[in-house]
């Protein structure tokens, strides 16, 4: 899992799990402790999310609404849509899933 940020932004790839949840959430606990507005999450190059990546998705939620602020997942793969509706974690995350190409 690599997550390096830019302007309030992490950018993720592989896959979010057990394995990697740490990492990523020193990352963003160090992202929210030291700039301001919302937290974005790049998931367009993330495969996969298991129940520990949720969670850490979860908590980074809580967290920065406690803040005053908003964790935006931006762009998640359908393989990571579709988790977030099995989970019913779409309701509560904010999701902006990449724009449909308009076709000629």
């Amino acid at each position: 899992m690599h997550a390096p940020t830019h302007d309030n932004v992490v950018h993720l790839t592989g896959i979010l799990d057990v394995r990697t949840v740490g990492d990523v959430r020193q990352t963003l606990n160090h992202l929210i402790d030291t700039s301001e507005g919302d937290v974005i999450v790049d998931l367009e190059a993330v495969d996969a999310v298991d129940a520990t990546g949720l969670g850490l998705l979860v908590a980074t939620h809580r967290r920065t609404q406690l803040l005053g602020r908003q964790l935006v997942l931006w762009h998640p793969l359908p393989s990571v849509v579709r988790i977030l509706a099995v989970t019913r974690l779409h309701r509560i995350l904010h999701v902006e899933r990449t724009p449909l190409p308009i076709s000629a």
